[in-house]
């Protein structure tokens, strides 16, 4: 149950540098001098040394076991692999990383060399995950990618060799000029490559992205003209569906697929609710109150959870403090994201485990919405559990807000995967 304590600690690290700025991306990342790049690490290094201090100042717990590691950006093998290799000589000597952590670092294909998969691998890295977006060139080269299916597969090879086998794919349904033709293209790539993990997002395009201000003001550098209509990008979410549970890569999330065991580790912490650190630009962290400061009365409820962010632009991270936004949640914030995560994954949530954790009356506030969503046929009960149906998937996020009170803050959690 995602409620469950946890002993161990996933840490994530955001390493925002790009070569060049996806059409579609509005993550907080970009094109910046080296010198910022040289000023990041230290950054990052300070404060993954800091970290204990600072979360001692919250009063918060922070695990020193360490069992899921993510570098994620931006691309964070534009870093030098002497940049790479201390920056995980620092994470080990503030933390202790299991033998058998998962240690995950996203690439983009196409931009990294024979001495940066070499420190990684001497690093302890055994998972990457590859921004492939799409295997036909002239969609990846639109987006913003620089590479071709020769050059993912020859990425692949090499990752593979130097021991790094646990692979994800990352695609996008719904890139300009994408077809259902083109995309089948893309799932017979992805599924020959034999990667364990794929990510399938449908394009969700963001007016702060250079493609979502095209589609506002008209225009046609970005391509956004071409971008398939809401339908044909459900048709083509819906059918890597079908092409990947029929290759062994089963669907457990919403935008998560695996073969059996490998699912990702560090993402399952987010939807489960588990404690995580977030280290560097536009990171956040979720942590439990320390024991100490809980009593006995607290203790017949979760205890509150810390959220964290730190700042979203580059010169004020540099400059620091680093943590610009910082809430405690009460049970009933937690009460909310426990179903709105837990309904991302397949398994869907249980709601009598729902009211083990936070009591028959917070529960029972979730009941008359449940019967709704499933009269809608939105949810499913199977069992003692409850899930998204296939429509419920493609609508989630009304179904989530059917779970988030009408003056809440939005919680800002980016899932890497």
């Amino acid at each position: 149950m995602s409620g469950e304590p946890d002993n161990a600690l996933g840490i994530y690290i955001s390493v925002p540098f790009c070569r060049a700025k996806c059409t579609y991306c509005n993550f907080a990342s970009g094109v910046y001098p080296a010198a910022d790049q040289a000023r990041y690490v230290e950054r990052v290094i300070a404060d993954l040394r800091g970290a204990r201090d600072w979360a001692a100042s919250e009063k918060a717990e922070l695990p020193r076991r360490v069992d899921t590691v993510y570098v994620g950006g931006g691309t964070p093998t534009l870093l030098g692999p002497e940049q790479l290799a201390r920056i995980f000589a620092a994470l080990r000597a503030a933390f202790d990383v299991d033998a058998n952590a998962e240690i995950t670092v996203e690439c983009a294909p196409g931009q990294f060399g024979e001495a940066t998969i070499e420190a990684l691998a001497a690093a302890g890295v055994n998972r990457a995950s590859l921004g492939v977006q799409s295997f036909v060139e002239a969609e990846a080269r639109a987006a913003g990618r620089r590479h071709n299916r020769a050059v993912v597969e020859a990425e692949i090879a090499r990752l593979r060799a130097a021991g790094i086998a646990n692979l994800s794919i990352d695609l996008i349904a719904g890139l300009p000029g994408q077809t259902l033709t083109s995309w089948e293209e893309s799932l017979a790539a992805l599924i020959g490559c034999g990667a364990p993990h794929a990510s399938v997002y449908m394009l969700e395009v963001d007016e702060d992205s250079r493609l979502g201000r095209e589609l506002l003001t008209g225009g046609e550098r970005y391509g956004a003209s071409r971008v398939p209509d809401d339908d044909a990008i459900a048709r083509m979410y819906e059918r890597a569906i079908e092409r990947l549970a029929g290759s062994g890569i089963a669907q457990y999330e919403i935008s998560n697929f695996a073969q059996p065991g490998f699912a990702s580790r560090h993402n399952l912490r987010y939807w489960l609710r588990r404690p995580y650190l977030g280290v560097g630009l536009d990171a956040s962290s979720m942590l439990r109150a320390a024991d100490s400061e809980t009593n006995a009365a607290e203790q017949a409820e979760p205890r509150p959870v810390l959220r964290a962010t730190t700042s979203c632009e580059l010169p004020a991270y540099l400059a620091g403090p680093c943590i610009v936004e910082s809430e405690w949640l009460p049970a009933t914030r937690q009460h909310e994201e426990a179903w709105f995560l837990g309904l991302r994954m397949n398994a869907g949530v249980e709601p009598a485990a729902i009211e083990r954790e936070f009591g028959a009356a917070l529960a029972g506030l979730a009941m008359e919405k449940l019967a709704r969503l499933v009269e809608d046929g939105l949810l499913v009960r199977i069992g003692k559990v409850v899930r998204l149906t296939a429509r419920g998937r493609l609508l989630a996020n009304e179904v989530f807000q059917e779970f988030i009170a009408l003056d809440a803050a939005k919680t800002r959690i980016r899932s890497r995967e």
